[in-house]
């Protein structure tokens, strides 16, 4: 099996299951998982840049947030 059938198969078992998969990124334990990752994620990188991109990586986590979870 190449790579090419892995990628494939991928894509059909997101197509195939693209609904389950929407409730559970918008589920409460994915609230709770997103919000600790990408606050160590943005803490992470916070203490590597320089503190003026700041507001950039707290608008960027946010941006990302929004899309996981249901707040």
């Amino acid at each position: 099996m190449g790579i090419d059938d892995l990628v494939n198969k991928g894509k059909d078992f997101l197509e195939q299951n693209k609904d389950q998969i929407s409730d559970i990124l918008k589920s409460d334990k994915a609230e709770g998982v997103s919000d600790t990752v990408l606050g160590a994620g943005a803490d992470f990188v916070k203490k590597l840049a320089p503190d003026e991109h700041d507001a950039t990586i707290d608008d960027v986590r946010a941006n990302i947030d929004k899309s996981i979870g249901n707040e």
